[in-house]
């Protein structure tokens, strides 16, 4: 046989087989939360220019999205049909932005569920990824993403990193370590950043580490979390200058088997690993480095 044969019958047989492409360094998940309508009106343009793809998570009640008083602040639903249509992924941000930890098995289904039935009515794609909304997630609702066919879900970068509302660096996504379900934000742009934290998460994105971005509105309502447009364009010029591969979340599918997390691995394995905790401001009975005590049953920090 040809030796061009050759090539081209192994890469149909890999194709075949649905094998992974390697992971390349600057690998860049790029993802928006809560439905700004600036992700149609300022982002999606110059995503569009630089070729960069991108999540944009919607909530999807209809206390939420679609509103015709709110057109200055969410989205409607035609703006994210078209946003859907450029080819960047809508993903599941439940259907109320609930915090999902209290919530019952059934509420914690209406959440995600709620939202693909919204998704169907309004003519959008059913989801495949899925972000948590406010960061907070438990095994219950990760059992109920795996139920629901859900291959990736975003969380944030807590508690790796210190859990500030502002915007904070995260751990970059490992798959050789994280679980699919529990992929970490590496960085949530908001007024608490810098440009050298946008910089150094960019940079996590080597050896087989991914960067994950996890922006809200350019810019948003809320201060803690918003980011002004200047520098939205600064950060796009310096993923597009840095030769950055920028993909949406489902993406990951391409590089990454989300059925390969081992089966009798604990899920929360994956951030215990990335913990370094260090004991502080120790006292017993309430006293600092006591040379002895008298209680019997003393009482620790």
């Amino acid at each position: 046989m040809p030796v061009t044969a050759i090539l081209v019958s192994a890469v149909l047989a890999s194709k075949l087989r649905g094998e992974l492409s390697p992971i390349p360094d600057k690998l860049v998940v790029l993802t928006f939360d809560d439905g700004n309508v600036s992700d149609y009106t300022f982002v999606r343009p110059l995503l569009k220019r630089y070729g960069f793809g991108a999540t944009f998570y919607v909530t999807s009640s209809s206390d939420w999205l679609g509103i015709p008083d709110r057109d200055d602040w969410r989205l409607s639903w035609a703006q994210a049909r078209e946003l859907e249509k450029d080819g960047f992924e809508i993903g599941n941000h439940s259907f109320t932005h609930a915090n999902i930890v209290p919530l019952s098995r059934a509420e914690a289904t209406q959440e995600i569920a709620g939202c693909e039935r919204t998704f169907q009515e309004q003519g959008l794609a059913k989801p495949t990824t899925f972000a948590y909304p406010g960061a907070s997630y438990n095994l219950t609702s990760m059992e109920l993403l795996k139920e629901h066919d859900y291959q990736f879900s975003r969380r944030g970068h807590f508690p790796e990193y210190a859990n500030l509302a502002s915007g904070a660096r995260g751990p970059a996504y490992d798959p050789q370590k994280h679980h699919p379900l529990l992929v970490p934000s590496t960085l949530m742009p908001g007024p608490g950043t810098r440009w050298d934290d946008f910089v150094w998460a960019v940079n996590q994105a080597r050896d087989g580490k991914i960067c994950v971005l996890t922006f809200h509105g350019v810019p948003d309502r809320y201060p803690h979390c918003s980011v002004p447009p200047d520098a939205f364009k600064s950060y796009m010029n310096y993923l597009k200058d840095q030769g950055c591969m920028v993909i949406a979340l489902r993406d990951l599918a391409k590089y990454v088997d989300p059925d390969a997390y081992p089966k009798d691995k604990e899920p929360y394995e994956s951030i215990y690993s990335g913990l370094v905790i260090s004991p502080t401001q120790l006292s017993c009975e309430y006293a600092d480095n006591p040379l002895g005590i008298d209680s019997h049953q003393p009482r620790f920090s």
